[in-house]
């Protein structure tokens, strides 16, 4: 068996993603967004190797996500390439922030069983599960119920939301955190200063907003795997 082959992730610049819309119609670009999408997502579920389904699922790690990006970023959300295109891109962000996110979901895992459950990320919820859970999902749709992907990803994506919003909370309230959710020690004897507290409410509407659309992603998924189930997925 011949050694397998690696390439350096290819790079596309906003000029160059530009130009590409620029040549090609809209209707072309949905077109060929669904088809790539269907195409991928059948290859992978026709096959019953794990180290294919190992590829498709790293790969955006092998080839870069403005890959996917060209085809399916435009794609309408409730569309199996929109859907595609949400998991991949927010296991990127995930994976780049592991940490940070394991420490998201924490604070957001007790404000919501159900999804919890559902998304089934093992407690505690460490970088490395966060990652392992989130690949699993994603190989899931490949190798399972694509429907149950999709929700089990939406039920992950509000309970980061929960954790979002329950941090946002604090910091409103005046408490600072490092980049790595943790703490600052602070004088109780003092009053936070009015560049924390302006740092503070900077964070808390980042965090908000952010909280706010990944609301609307699980909505997304959700409602894609509603119309899976019924046969009419775009």
């Amino acid at each position: 068996m011949s050694a397998a082959r690696f390439h350096r992730p290819v790079k596309f610049s906003t000029e160059k993603f530009e130009r590409l819309q620029g040549d090609t119609s809209p209707e072309d670009l949905t077109a060929a967004a669904q088809a790539s999408a269907r195409a991928l997502l059948a290859r992978g579920r026709a096959n019953e190797d794990p180290s294919v389904t190992k590829r498709l699922v790293h790969f955006t790690d092998e080839f870069g996500i403005e890959a996917v990006a060209q085809l399916w970023a435009r794609a309408a959300p409730v569309t199996v390439a929109g859907a595609l295109w949400r998991i991949y891109a927010l296991r990127g962000i995930i994976r780049a922030n592991a940490q940070l996110m394991s420490y998201y979901y924490e604070r957001g895992m007790h404000s919501n069983y159900l999804a919890q459950a559902l998304a089934g990320v093992p407690s505690p919820p460490t970088a490395e599960e966060i990652c392992s859970t989130v690949d699993a999902i994603l190989a899931g749709a490949y190798t399972g119920d694509f429907d149950i992907a999709l929700e089990r990803f939406a039920a992950f994506c509000r309970v980061l939301s929960l954790g979002q919003d329950d941090i946002a909370l604090e910091l409103r309230h005046g408490q600072s955190l490092t980049d790595h959710g943790h703490r600052h020690s602070a004088d109780p004897l003092h009053l936070p200063s009015p560049e924390v507290k302006a740092e503070g409410a900077s964070r808390a509407q980042r965090l908000r907003t952010a909280a706010r659309k990944l609301l609307g992603t699980a909505g997304e998924l959700e409602e894609a795997a509603a119309l899976w189930r019924a046969g009419t997925l775009d």
